[in-house]
């Protein structure tokens, strides 16, 4: 088992329970991007216990990190969306939206894609901060961390790989 992806893997797990806590022990709903940052977080989790389980060589190495270090970049891309709407001026924000499931059941799959991906009035909405930053601020380092921590897992081990092909 590959210990580098096994950590990766845990992080996103402890970072899911700590959202799933703020929605139900605290009462927070998540809005239609806080969902979509889920997602992106199971996403690396996915990726990271096959890797741990498979405990590839370099070249799988590499594709296991791209692909967590891709759903990272992802999900960082749509913290900063949420990140973004925080900040807009209170006239700036856009209008609240139905949610998810009104959504699923109502509307073209396009369309819920859509709205999902720009984001809602909801969106904007800043319920709960930790050392002055947002929970979307501290999704968006978060993702930051885990894409570097993709590279560097990536990096090291083809490192690893070319400096003990190169003893031989």
């Amino acid at each position: 088992m590959s210990l580098r992806f096994g950590l990766c893997a845990l992080v996103c797990a402890v970072l899911l329970g700590f959202g799933f806590y703020l929605q139900y022990g605290k009462g927070l709903e998540p809005c239609p991007l806080c969902l979509v940052q889920r997602a992106f977080f199971m996403a690396v989790m996915a990726v990271c216990v096959v890797a741990a389980m498979h405990a590839p060589g370099p070249r799988g190495t590499l594709l296991y990190s791209l692909a967590a270090a891709a759903f990272a970049l992802g999900g960082a891309g749509v913290a900063a969306r949420q990140v973004w709407l925080q900040h807009l001026p209170a006239d700036k924000v856009p209008q609240c939206g139905p949610d998810l499931y009104f959504m699923l059941e109502n509307f073209p799959f396009s369309r819920t894609l859509k709205t999902l991906l720009s984001g809602t009035g909801e969106c904007a909405a800043v319920d709960w901060t930790f050392l002055g930053l947002s929970i979307a601020e501290w999704s968006l380092a978060c993702f930051a961390a885990l894409f570097f921590y993709s590279l560097w897992v990536a990096w090291t081990r083809m490192a690893s790989a070319a400096s003990s092909s190169a003893s031989r």
